[in-house]
């Protein structure tokens, strides 16, 4: 019996029941425009005193209500109401206002359905309930017979008195019938008349696109500063400890690199959650670049006790901006590879080449270079900045050397709309 019933008084249909009762206040504006132009063309004073007038009252106010529903704003709004009493996923609702005359048109449809609808079931809801009350309790008060409330004639008789409570419920029940009925119709055009267009849908999907790319952004710049502020950290800390009694220099050098290194990557990290932000925060430490911080990434390598050994064959300076601050971090993320992995001497090498620069890092092969379950981050943190400047690379091993080598024009860089993802040989990075 619940189960049977739910479709009328469940918690959807409740909801939708309000949802047009909100229509039917919406309407009443309009109705009474519109009883100020019934009224003199019928020359009756009081036009609400009669239900044709009333009727003609509402029917002259529904196009008014279109009208209004032309402004670009009757559109989220209407979708809000929806999505919350109607039961709509949010997905089908467009969230912006309407621009289009199309859209204008299908908003002001949809605000003219649900004020007609609305008008209906309200004047039902205030009307049916308190006359199917009377009929339910009519046998257990026989003065309300004589009562001046206009009962039919037919009531007079016994077996009419007998089933005035059955139709009365049964009064109850069609009015929540239509209701839902009404509900369930406007849900299901709901989509059609505010549903995104085309164009929502593509400026949505570019959104989304956008919001994943900052994300992307914001995991690769977190992933190469910090991974390799902290593997420097933990080698160095790691050092010290094991010299601490043998060479207190070594160690006072090691922790005035872990000093260093720190100190920057919380720079580098306030910068990083600056793209949170409302934009770049003033203030905040600028992203490190070639010709800024080369040296210092080179000397607290060798400061975690990394043999390193660079050939840089250009000046660092006179890179492009956004060449040089992704050649940082693609440089960066091979010593910490090696760091982490290799512990062995490394070689790196930058030079330009034809049009382009090109960055090698090369360690030698060891049992310490076997791949970390759930590695591989920084690998592909290094194909997303070359596939985004229109790049280059290539990881692996090579005669008994584990190699890096990237390749970046220094002239032109590509989008990321038009390359497509280049991945890397998976390897022990």
């Amino acid at each position: 019996m619940t189960r049977a019933l739910r479709p009328l008084f469940g918690g959807r249909a409740r909801r939708r029941w309000i949802h047009l009762i909100l229509g039917g206040a919406l309407a009443m504006p309009y109705v009474l425009v519109g009883s100020l132009v019934v009224g003199p063309l019928t020359g009756v004073d009081d036009v609400f005193r009669s239900l044709p007038l009333q009727l003609g009252s509402f029917a002259v106010g529904l196009p008014l209500a279109a009208v209004t529903a032309l402004f670009p704003s009757a559109r989220p709004l209407e979708s809000a109401a929806a999505r919350a009493l109607c039961g709509i996923d949010a997905e089908a609702l467009a969230h912006g206002p309407a621009r289009t005359r199309a859209e204008r048109g299908r908003t002001a449809a949809w605000f003219t359905l649900h004020l007609g609808l609305g008008g209906i079931i309200s004047g039902m809801s205030l009307a049916v309930p308190p006359f199917a009350a009377v009929l339910v309790v009519l046998p257990l008060f026989a003065g309300l017979r004589h009562s001046p409330l206009g009962l039919p004639e037919a009531l007079d008789h016994p077996w009419a008195l007998a089933l005035s409570p059955v139709a009365g419920l049964a009064m109850l029940c069609a009015l929540a019938a239509c209701a839902a009925g009404c509900g369930a119709l406007l849900a299901r055009w709901a989509p059609a008349l505010l549903g995104p267009t085309p164009q929502d849908r593509l400026a949505a999907a570019e959104a989304r696109a956008a919001d994943l790319a900052v994300r992307n952004r914001l995991a690769r710049e977190l992933h190469d500063s910090v991974g390799h502020a902290l593997s420097a950290v933990t080698l160095q800390a790691s050092a010290a400890r094991r010299l601490l009694d043998s060479d207190p220099e070594f160690v006072r050098e090691a922790l005035a690199a872990i000093e260093e290194t720190t100190r920057r990557t919380v720079g580098e990290l306030d910068a990083v959650l600056g793209v949170l932000r409302d934009g770049d925060t003033p203030g905040t430490a600028p992203a490190p670049t070639l010709a800024t911080d080369l040296d210092g990434l080179l000397r607290r390598t060798r400061a975690a006790g990394q043999p390193v050994t660079a050939t840089v064959g250009l000046d660092p300076a006179a890179l492009p901006a956004l060449v040089s601050r992704e050649a940082y971090r693609i440089v960066q993320e091979g010593l910490s590879n090696a760091l982490k992995h290799a512990g062995t001497a490394v070689a790196v090498r930058i030079c330009a080449s034809a049009g382009h620069l090109e960055i090698t890092v090369e360690n030698p092969l060891g049992t310490a270079t076997a791949p970390r379950p759930g590695g591989g981050h920084g690998l592909r943190g290094i194909a997303d900045r070359v596939r985004l400047l229109g790049g280059t690379a290539q990881a692996g091993p090579s005669g008994g050397t584990w190699r890096l080598h990237v390749r970046l024009p220094l002239t032109t860089a590509a989008t990321a709309a038009d390359t497509q993802p280049r991945p890397l040989p998976k390897g022990p990075a």
